[in-house]
């Protein structure tokens, strides 16, 4: 594309924040660092496969660079901070040449098709919308300890939540001809496709790409963006620089990033990641016997929630411990209770929630961003070992599965278990 390249390397990676947890084989900085970040962030444990490629001191790795914030992190703001927000990446990052020639065509089942600058973008409405973007296969480490999955191992932070600024899709379609509330064009046009300047291995070496169903993306109530800001400053290049889709309440790989082309098809994406991936199979399925026509592909994300302010595993001091974390749910859904438990899920206590600090959050009202997550927070006296367990239910009493073994799938995706830690009474001798 003009003014925009997927290069073919990863030698033009952009810097990323050093506290960030390296969750792939993905990474480019000087040799001479490796120590250094060894030093300086004692508490993550990462595992480097690198060689120098070039032979120029510099580590090269082969693989897209994805990697999320320590849990704790997590919570301290309901904004996620953008060198904080979790990198999921299928190829090198796309490299911006000259802003000025980059352009999106629209083309395909439209009456007018047409090219559009960032400057035609930028003219239409600008919305603000604040949504929580989440990986299908958060929490996928904890998954595959019941039974070994494929994927990227991911804790509990592969998401966050973010302000997005751009035009509604709803807006930009209607330039070719598509009114509101559309769910067919005149020539049969049912699904909007996505296409990246993103290559990846997946497709050969061609695009990442994804599609929305039409009727979602000309709602304007859909809240469907082509986003160029995040957190009122541009996109940086790990989040899609210039231009990406924020499609709110979806699993993150529907916002497909560095926008290259918008296409109205009459059937959804044949891509590899809308057509063999992100499916959910019930656990009898394996590498073996899977099908994957028999199942559509993934959207709406169920009703999730994780402890951030405890590890794992945890030793701490008798007396209280503040429990905090994220409750979030797909499409639209508000969180409506997030219960705590110190015995193991025998008996539950409910957890205050919040979004904006100074603003009571309530499920499904205007006052609130329905598409973010919540947080919260709650006090527990500590004398004995226990598990702590969270789950949350969403305002449409969906609530998390209490175990992982039942609703384990050979991708890893959609953990949406209860969510324990173990605390310990006593001394630390970590």
């Amino acid at each position: 594309m003009p003014g925009v390249r997927g290069p073919s390397d990863y030698s033009q990676e952009p810097p990323r924040h050093p506290s960030l947890r390296i969750n792939s084989k993905a990474c480019l900085f000087p040799l001479h660092h490796i120590s250094f970040f060894a030093y300086l962030f004692p508490r993550f444990v990462v595992i480097i496969i690198v060689y120098d490629k070039y032979g120029d001191g510099f580590a090269q790795d082969v693989q897209p660079f994805n990697a999320e914030p320590h849990r704790s992190d997590l919570v301290h703001s309901y904004v996620t901070p953008v060198d904080l927000f979790y990198k999921r990446n299928h190829g090198p990052i796309p490299v911006v040449d000259d802003i000025e020639r980059y352009s999106v065509s629209i083309s395909g089942l439209v009456e007018n098709p047409r090219r559009l600058s960032m400057k035609d973008i930028r003219m239409l409405p600008k919305d603000d919308v604040t949504a929580t973007l989440q990986c299908a296969g958060n929490r996928r480490t904890a998954m595959s300890k019941t039974r070994t999955v494929k994927g990227v191992g991911w804790d509990v932070s592969a998401l966050g939540n973010a302000v997005w600024g751009g035009a509604k899709l709803a807006d930009v379609l209607e330039l070719v001809g598509i009114p509101k509330l559309a769910s067919s064009t005149k020539s049969g046009g049912k699904h909007v496709e996505f296409v990246s300047v993103d290559r990846c291995k997946e497709e050969n070496g061609g695009p990442y790409k994804a599609s929305i169903p039409l009727a979602q993306a000309t709602n304007p109530q859909a809240d469907v963006l082509l986003a160029y800001e995040m957190n009122g400053e541009l996109l940086n290049r790990d989040h899609g620089y210039p231009l990406r889709v924020v499609v709110p309440g979806v699993i993150g790989a529907r916002s497909v990033k560095w926008l290259d082309s918008i296409n109205v098809i009459a059937e959804e994406c044949q891509g590899f990641f809308m057509q063999k991936d992100y499916k959910m199979f019930p656990p009898s399925v394996n590498w073996d016997n899977i099908n994957w026509s028999t199942r559509k592909p993934q959207m709406d994300f169920p009703v999730q929630s994780a402890i951030c302010s405890l590890e794992d595993v945890n030793v701490v001091k008798p007396g209280k411990v503040t429990v905090r974390g994220y409750a979030v749910s797909g499409g639209g859904r508000g969180i409506e209770r997030v219960d705590v438990s110190v015995d193991g899920g025998k008996t539950w206590v409910e957890a205050s929630r919040y979004q904006k600090i100074g603003t009571p959050y309530i499920a499904d009202d205007a006052s609130s961003d329905k598409w973010a997550w919540v947080l919260f927070e709650t006090t527990v006296d500590v004398s004995n070992n226990f598990d702590i367990v969270a789950k949350a239910v969403d305002s449409a009493a969906n609530v998390q599965p209490e175990n992982v073994e039942d609703i384990w799938n050979l991708r890893g995706i959609l953990n949406t278990s209860w969510h324990k830690v173990q605390v310990r009474v006593g001394r630390s001798n970590m």
